[in-house]
């Protein structure tokens, strides 16, 4: 059986300064792991500043590391540099991810290209990485979307490169298995961030908000407890997708 305690653990997370990453961070820190806080751009270092000393002031160890995980050898000096620190890997979780709400005959190559990058490929070396130096019994959750289980347009290249994820954590779960390795997503619903404004009307919002149970967008804290489940009691679960969105859509 694993070790489902999260005192001592090493975790890294993926776009880990703010909105979900941040609160991930901030949670497995309080409750005993030690954090690297990914992020990507110069202008998310205060934010991510401010999530290690949150750590650091709930008794845990963090440092911030930046990095644009579209690029395999940011990827791979993310995680030698938690080994250097740390000298252990434990529980990787990649929030990494980018909205683009386009019609299907108005997306260039270029719009493609980067949804790719963003979700897919960043994903995939993310959880190669952590494979390569995880230890036995540890666990790599990816962040995804409900609409992978919708019948809905607009959202071709956002839930297209989010649902090759889905294959990226059967396949590593089935590989890194004997090794005692869970792989896992989790896939919210529309989220109350600022990451989901920007792509949608005023009417697309209410729209999202009423298919919901109780008519309101995902929350962070909706979904952090299933993170921390998947990394600790839930380490028997691997290989699957989690759909937790208050009805928004099911499979």
């Amino acid at each position: 059986m694993a070790d489902k305690m999260l005192q001592g653990k090493v975790a890294v997370v993926g776009a880990g300064a703010k909105n979900l990453g941040g609160l991930i961070s901030r949670t497995l820190g309080a409750d005993g792991a030690s954090i690297v806080v990914h992020y990507h751009s110069a202008s998310t270092k205060t934010p991510a500043d401010e999530t290690v000393r949150a750590v650091e002031a709930s008794g845990g160890k963090a440092f911030a590391m930046q990095g644009d995980l579209t690029k395999v050898e940011h990827v791979v000096k993310l995680f030698d540099e938690t080994i250097k620190r740390y000298g252990r890997l434990d529980i990787a979780v990649n929030t990494v991810g980018k909205v683009l709400k386009k019609p299907f005959i108005e997306t260039t190559e270029k719009d493609y290209d980067e949804m790719f990058a963003i979700n897919a490929k960043a994903a995939y070396f993310f959880i190669q990485e952590a494979g390569k130096r995880m230890n036995e019994g540890g666990k790599i959750i990816t962040i995804l979307t409900s609409l992978l289980a919708a019948f809905t347009g607009l959202y071709s290249t956002y839930a297209g490169s989010k649902a090759s994820v889905e294959h990226f954590t059967r396949a590593a779960a089935k590989e890194f298995g004997p090794r005692g390795i869970s792989v896992t997503s989790v896939a919210p619903g529309p989220m109350d961030t600022p990451f989901f404004y920007p792509a949608e009307s005023p009417e697309a919002v209410a729209y999202h908000k009423s298919q919901s149970m109780n008519g309101k967008l995902t929350d962070i804290s909706d979904i952090v407890p299933i993170v921390k489940f998947l990394a600790t009691d839930g380490w028997w679960i691997t290989g699957q997708t989690i759909f937790a969105n208050g009805g928004y859509t099911t499979r």
